[in-house]
């Protein structure tokens, strides 16, 4: 027999039927209405020659596995194991990822940066485009999870979830709360969206640069060695896809990093009322 809920998971439960319900109405209102889909996009074209693009994608990547291998190595002299390490190890590759972009774009390639809107603009913008996903991204997680059953194929949630649920140190909640909520969004949608999909827009197809930078964002959730988070690799291609969307109509890269932030804490929350799937 099913244990009944407690009152914090029913308000969250009825916080969640009420977020998909917005979620339809704005996803016609602002994605798929004649009216949407006539808005022009507003993101200027990063015309940048090839190897500027390399180095780029070369500050980032030297600047993560830096910066991973020194909280590594800090952790191993401090003596911290376990879930605290892999903790540290994320949050030296966010810091990596973060001072790779500020490399490129204030010293090795400065200018050439986007204006930026209001802050409130920015968030109304970002919740809307997190509601949206909302909807696609449950009736996604739904089949795909069908899709993998009937493939034999695991459906663990990612190893970072589960990390998440298993310890039980407030100040190690906190810290994965902080790098969930702010920096993985901020990171994430500076390489992922500010990086390769403006890159790419503009010298590729429409649909693959769409596809390539969600693919590659979706993957990296993924540990291909165990295949937890697989069940989350679907879902997630449609959500990059999103917020891909989202930044090319409204030339603000803020956008995609409420959005983000707002799927991570609204995931966080459903982890918390215990709600997830096992």
């Amino acid at each position: 027999m099913t244990p009944p809920l407690s009152p914090f998971a029913t308000l969250v439960l009825a916080f969640e039927f009420g977020c998909v319900i917005a979620g339809l109405i704005l996803l016609w209102r602002h994605g798929l209405s004649p009216a949407a889909r006539a808005t022009p996009p507003r993101l200027s074209a990063w015309n940048a020659p090839w190897p500027e693009f390399l180095t780029f994608a070369a500050s980032v990547l030297l600047s993560t596995f830096l910066f991973a291998a020194l909280a590594g190595l800090i952790s191993r002299q401090a003596g911290v194991s376990g879930h605290a390490a892999t903790i540290a190890n994320g949050a030296g590759a966010q810091l990596g990822m973060l001072l790779g972009v500020l490399l490129h774009h204030h010293i090795l390639a400065p200018g050439g940066r986007t204006p930026h809107s209001a802050a409130g603009t920015l968030l109304r913008s970002g919740i809307v485009t997190f509601l949206s996903a909302l909807p696609l991204l449950l009736l996604t997680a739904q089949l795909w999870e069908f899709a993998l059953r009937a493939a034999g194929l695991p459906v663990a949630r990612q190893d970072l979830i589960r990390i998440l649920t298993e310890i039980e140190s407030p100040a190690l909640i906190a810290a994965m709360v902080i790098l969930a909520v702010g920096f993985a969004p901020l990171t994430e949608e500076l390489i992922f969206r500010g990086g390769v999909f403006r890159y790419l827009r503009t010298r590729w197809p429409r649909w693959s640069a769409l596809l390539l930078p969600s693919v590659f964002f979706a993957a990296l959730h993924v540990n291909w060695s165990t295949l937890e988070g697989l069940s989350s690799a679907l879902p997630l291609v449609v959500l990059a896809m999103v917020f891909s969307l989202a930044y090319e109509r409204t030339g603000q890269l803020g956008t995609a990093v409420v959005a983000h932030a707002c799927f991570n804490l609204n995931t966080l929350l459903v982890l918390f009322a215990g709600l997830a799937p096992d």
